[in-house]
């Protein structure tokens, strides 16, 4: 038997191994279980989708209970983000991580929830503290629940502490804090093309409730921002690799007079890499004497952001306010371990960690491997010391949220609040991570707030790297509480977040240089402007809206170029038909897609080189806006001497020559008629298992190719790589509607289902109901809980 064969046959017993493992990879959900820190009963009633609701006497007990059902359904997952989050990935996948770990201990979530911990004020820990028990109780008291893929992985369960918690906290936060790769970008250009040629393209961020097009970023005239040269340094570059949580979204909500039922509707779909099953959130319900909230958040942490209670509803997008900035130290020439502060010379501090690395070859199957961190007063060196640079450069990373630590977190009012002030009230406790929430009350109030504390920036803008140049501070305050993005039952009746630039023409502070394009907030107001009533069923279906407002603005000048050309007239005559919907069915959002990308590559590539090209064109919230300013003016980027009439050719040329490159592309995998080019043969969703990403067994364990509508212009948003088209990378990681006036339940669906489990039929049993728009319930009266419930699990003290 050759080898290629008999890899097939082990890979066909592994799986049957694996499916006859399955019957030991189930757990308690029905009878009574005995556990000890429990003060009173819990009953846990789950649902026909395995989603538990938690019914204790105390908040200790539904905490408890709380972190021990997420252990039961997603202890795995929780493992992984765990490991991630603290730079310890090396500790299952061995060397092929060591880079990410030494990455992310530079960073230091881990670290810094160490010195965070011991600042919490006793209700706050005690929170974190029940919650990590229930895990805990879940470990010890009951290994027969531990997941099969803890043993196929080659690891062990360990006990969780309230710093793991605060550790994916910080690493949520993370994920709301996306200027860095801006900064980078930016700093490049500039070496590239120098300051005032660099500025032609930096974002263009536009509110469309302002009357003006739009703000472009100011890097501050006083700043030295050349001479630098970032673009050899793959150790900072390695730093845009680390999002993996990165924070998108839509949220909206509306007031009672459009709501049918006199009370407003609240709707979020959040945004995230949902391709490992069974998708990032875990819903479940907490119900006590005084308390009943119905929610989801990340396993892991107690925090349930997005949901509601008898009073509120809440729901969250990122609001990317800028928390990061990279700063040019410059190397001391007489002592390497000093860095220069104008004319004082400061002395490193340096960080010692260890990684554990598995290896079969060591003793123990691991290998510890020490790292040194080099810090200054603003934050660790994330750069090397590239050689022969004038000055020694080195670039340090400063963020917000390891300087504002607090001793509350907030989002456990948020879950008790009884009206819109309080939620408004409660938020200023989320110092710890920027984003915009929207919510509501039974009495008719809507509302917007952004969290998180923002730098108020002496150089006025934070869109490239900071050159110090002496001992003073450039971050000199934080933008007041009161002075955030916000609003308050506006004349509208709604308030919605795309992940747009949101703040008001005449704003004092800046904000933010990295914000999404207003394709989907514009096509949010069209909806939501339209007369009549909508009920909770329409706002579902705005959630898989496809209509893509930059195709319907571009598309016009794309069809003139093709159709001028006779090898390009057959795919000017599929868009000219096209009504902008993004749908999977349709060939013309390939086109589109396709000869845009291409476009751009080639409008920006001449100049700035392919790999700087490249990065830029990943980061597509740099360039999106600022192109299509270009192209619907005629004026592409750099022109010389071209009079406006010779620019147009110009870019209808790059229309032309970016079609035929297309053309030559896709017939070979699409075929020759391009009629049959549809979007969703190319753009689909893959979802995977986290023990079988790739290889033989990924179809069995995952769940396959889906074909997807939307793009990352659509509110139905299925974002791909810009240098990997066209597979989905980010897309909605759950749907969620709540009508207020409907007290038994909330429309909403995962990617994937609720638990964490190889061939549970929970894991994956939300993903048809997901791509197909099927409505899903989180239910929420105590009838509609009784009614549903499938199985009872008794918690008792032991």
């Amino acid at each position: 038997m050759n080898i290629r064969k008999w890899s097939a046959v082990l890979g066909v017993l592994f799986l049957c191994c694996l499916a006859g493992c399955s019957a030991l990879n189930r757990y308690q959900r029905d009878g009574e279980l005995g556990l000890s820190g429990l003060k009173e009963k819990v009953n846990v009633l789950r649902d026909e989708k395995g989603m538990a609701y938690l019914y204790a006497q105390n908040m200790d007990d539904v905490l408890f209970a709380q972190g021990f059902v997420s252990a039961q359904d997603r202890l795995f997952q929780m493992e992984l983000t765990r490991l991630f989050a603290s730079g310890r990935l090396s500790e299952m996948a061995g060397e092929e991580t060591k880079g990410l770990d030494i990455r992310m201990r530079t960073i230091g979530f881990f670290r810094n929830a160490q010195r965070h911990a011991p600042l919490l004020d006793e209700p706050t820990r005690r929170n974190l503290q029940r919650y990590v028990d229930g895990i805990n109780a879940c470990i010890r008291e009951n290994p027969e629940s531990i997941p099969l893929e803890f043993k196929l992985s080659g690891i062990v369960a360990q006990p969780w502490r309230i710093e793991d918690a605060l550790t994916i906290m910080y690493y949520m936060s993370w994920g709301s804090s996306a200027n860095l790769g801006t900064e980078i970008i930016a700093q490049m250009l500039v070496e590239k093309l120098g300051l005032e040629k660099a500025r032609e393209i930096f974002p263009l961020n536009i509110n469309p409730d302002n009357k003006d097009r739009g703000r472009q970023a100011n890097t501050g005239s006083d700043q030295e921002v050349t001479g630098i040269n970032l673009g050899p340094d793959q150790a900072l570059l390695s730093f845009l690799e680390t999002d993996s949580l990165r924070i998108g979204s839509n949220n909206w909500v509306v007031g009672p007079k459009t709501s049918p039922g006199g009370k407003p509707v609240l709707a979020n779909d959040p945004h995230l890499d949902a391709r490992i099953l069974p998708g990032p959130w875990y819903p479940v319900g907490l119900i006590t004497p005084e308390m009943r909230f119905v929610g989801a958040g990340i396993p892991g942490t107690p925090s349930l952001v997005v949901g509601r209670n008898s009073h509120i509803a809440v729901g969250i997008t990122n609001s990317y306010g800028d928390t990061q900035d990279l700063y040019i130290e410059t190397l001391d020439p007489k002592d390497p371990g000093r860095y220069l502060e104008g004319a004082l010379s400061v002395p490193f501090q340096w960080i010692e960690e260890t990684l554990k690395i598995k290896d079969k070859k060591a003793p123990e199957g691991f290998r510890l491997e020490t790292i040194r961190i080099r810090t200054t007063k603003r934050g660790p060196v994330v750069s090397g010391i590239l050689p022969g640079l004038k000055g020694h450069k080195v670039i340090t990373l400063r963020w917000a949220p390891f300087e504002t630590m607090g001793p509350a977190l907030g989002l456990d009012k948020v879950q008790e609040a009884r009206s819109v002030m309080e939620v408004r009230e409660a938020l200023k406790g989320v110092n710890w991570i920027g984003l915009n929430f929207v919510f509501a009350d039974i009495k008719g109030n809507i509302g917007w707030q952004t969290s998180g504390k923002l730098p108020i920036r002496s150089q006025k803008d934070g869109t490239v790297p900071f050159v110090v140049k002496d001992g003073q501070d450039n971050w000199i305050g934080w933008i007041p509480y009161e002075k955030m993005p916000q609003s308050h039952n506006p004349e509208r009746g709604w308030l919605g977040t795309c992940n747009h630039d949101t703040v008001p023409k005449d704003y004092p502070f800046y904000y933010s240089s990295h914000l999404s394009p207003s394709y989907r907030y514009r096509r949010l107001s069209e909806l939501l402007d339209g007369p009549g009533v909508k009920s909770a069923d329409d706002h579902w279906q705005f959630q898989r809206d496809t209509l893509n407002l930059m195709a319907r603005e571009i598309t016009p000048v794309m069809v003139k170029a093709l159709m001028a050309h006779e090898d390009t007239k057959p795919l000017a005559a599929i868009l000219s038909k096209w009504d902008f919907q993004d749908d999977k069915d349709l060939a013309a959002p390939t086109i589109f897609q396709a000869v845009y990308r291409k476009f751009a590559l080639m409008v920006f590539s001449e100049k700035l080189g392919p790999e700087l090209t490249a990065l830029m064109l990943d980061n597509w919230y740099f360039w999106q806006e600022r192109l299509q300013d270009m192209v619907i003016k005629g004026t592409l980027p750099w022109p010389g001497d071209l009079t406006m009439d010779q620019t147009k050719k110009a870019q209808e040329d790059l229309f032309h020559k970016a079609a035929k490159t297309v053309i030559e592309e896709l017939t070979p995998s699409l075929g020759v008629n391009p009629e049959n080019w549809l979007w969703g043969k190319v753009h689909q969703l893959e979802l995977v298992s986290p023990i079988r990403r790739k290889g033989f067994g990924k179809g069995l364990l995952g769940g396959g190719s889906n074909p997807m509508g939307g793009s990352g212009e659509t509110l139905y948003r299925g974002i791909y790589g810009f240098n990997q088209p066209f597979g989905v990378t980010i897309s909605a990681s759950m749907r969620m509607v709540a009508d207020l006036a409907d007290e038994d339940k909330i429309v909403a669906v995962l990617p994937g289902g609720i638990t964490a489990r190889v061939f549970d039929p929970h894991t994956t049993d939300q993903i048809k109901p997901f791509m197909e728009g099927e409505k899903l319930y989180w239910w929420f009266s105590d009838k509609a809980i009784r009614d549903h419930a499938r199985q009872t699990l008794i918690l008792s003290p032991r």
